[in-house]
């Protein structure tokens, strides 16, 4: 089993949850007059540690203000765009998990244990 492998996928499921629960918060004030909804990023973050050539590069959650303008009570809370955002997460962190258990699948089977 690779430990790059499966530290990738393990910051792939943290980043995911960070933004479920962003999302989550987005949703809930989604009528508070003034509320300025936050974004998340990190995919970007990860390849570059991935593709960088220092054996010590990390990559980072990155929480911004979202861009997104503010309507007649100064929230920009997108709902529509939240609840795509929050199935996209949804279904990355399913198969981020997915894929860790098949690398412990993988690990068991070599030791003797079933594929």
């Amino acid at each position: 089993m690779s430990n790059l492998a499966v530290s990738t996928l393990s910051y792939a499921l943290s980043g995911l949850g960070v933004e479920q629960s962003v999302v989550a918060n987005n949703v809930a004030n989604n009528n508070t007059p003034n509320f300025t909804a936050t974004d998340v990023s990190f995919e970007q973050s990860l390849a570059n540690a991935l593709n960088s050539s220092q054996p010590s590069a990390t990559a980072a959650v990155t929480l911004s203000p979202s861009t997104n303008p503010p309507g007649i009570n100064g929230n920009n809370v997108s709902l529509s765009s939240e609840l795509v955002k929050m199935e996209q997460a949804s279904l990355g962190y399913q198969s981020d998990v997915n894929l860790i258990e098949d690398q412990f699948k993988l690990l068991s089977g070599s030791m003797g244990g079933q594929f």
